[in-house]
């Protein structure tokens, strides 16, 4: 167990015929307590200031880990919102592609019954220009045949005969 500055105060030493000054003993003593007792002072204060850096160094080291699992959750939050945004990108051009396929198929389609009804528009023009040449051939060698001129002769003779009769 360790002296107090009373233990230093209260020890009594014993005499012999020639020792040492009494009075000087006991001012050395005095100067032993006060600076043992301002050791202890200094001492308990520093303690006092350790705890106090020691609960502060925990505070901080509490701190520290907070700020370590906060990172590290902001750090996992983050990872998950890009692999989410990456998977929406990602079906979002998908659908895209989707939809740029059938507008293309849609579009091919159409331009297929497109083209199909333009070649039936020309071989029914090119039908309807044979039938019509046809039957304008037809008329001109009608027309060209020797019947005609009797038919005109006979014809103005019988409008002659009725002027006549008339």
């Amino acid at each position: 167990m360790p002296l107090t500055p009373l233990d230093i105060h209260n020890k009594e030493f014993s005499r012999r015929l020639r020792g040492y000054d009494e009075d000087e003993v006991n001012e050395f003593l005095d100067q032993v307590i006060k600076d043992y007792e301002s050791l202890i002072r200094e001492n308990k204060e520093i303690q006092n200031q350790m705890l106090a850096l020691q609960e502060k160094l925990n505070h901080f080291a509490n701190i520290e880990e907070t700020l370590s699992k906060t990172i590290i959750v902001a750090q996992e939050a983050a990872d998950e919102v890009r692999n989410n945004a990456k998977k929406e990108a990602q079906l979002i051009i998908k659908e895209a592609e989707k939809n740029a396929d059938r507008i293309v198929n849609d579009s091919l389609n159409k331009s297929r019954k497109v083209s199909l009804e333009v070649e039936e528009l020309k071989k029914q023009a090119s039908i309807y220009r044979a039938r019509f040449r046809t039957l304008v051939e037809a008329q001109l060698e009608l027309l060209a045949q020797e019947g005609w001129e009797t038919l005109e002769s006979s014809s103005s003779r019988d409008s002659e005969r009725e002027l006549l009769r008339g």
